[in-house]
């Protein structure tokens, strides 16, 4: 298995910035994509940004200008810069990576993980 752990979450006043970081750990093969979704009381899951093992991104509508997402292959690690924040960025923030891993036998198993969680509040 592969376990996701963000962190960075916090309450910032609007205008502010927060840096959010998701490190994958496990017996990991390799990660394809990854992602920063976040969900607000009330509302449904939406995905905020992704990037491609090679780099490429990808933003929703409302992020995008605020909003940059990088990874660290070396380090099995996500980030989203976040700046410019607004009241309705705040959401629980939660990062999600595909890939494959090794199981005991030694094989390789094709995984999609999520992380638990941070929280982020944007509040005078």
């Amino acid at each position: 298995q592969v376990q996701l752990v963000e962190s960075g979450g916090g309450l910032v006043q609007p205008g502010g910035s927060l840096r959010l970081s998701c490190v994958a750990s496990g017996r990991i093969s390799s990660i394809a994509a990854m992602y920063w979704y976040r969900q607000a009381p009330g509302n449904e899951r939406e995905l905020v940004a992704s990037i491609s093992t090679a780099g490429s991104t990808d933003y929703a509508n409302s992020v995008k200008g605020r909003f940059t997402i990088s990874r660290d292959n070396a380090k099995n690690s996500l980030y989203l810069q976040m700046n410019s924040l607004k009241p309705e960025d705040a959401a629980v923030y939660y990062c999600r990576a595909t890939g494959g891993y090794y199981n005991d036998a030694g094989e390789r198993i094709e995984f999609g993980s999520w992380g638990q969680g941070t929280q982020v509040t944007v509040s005078t």
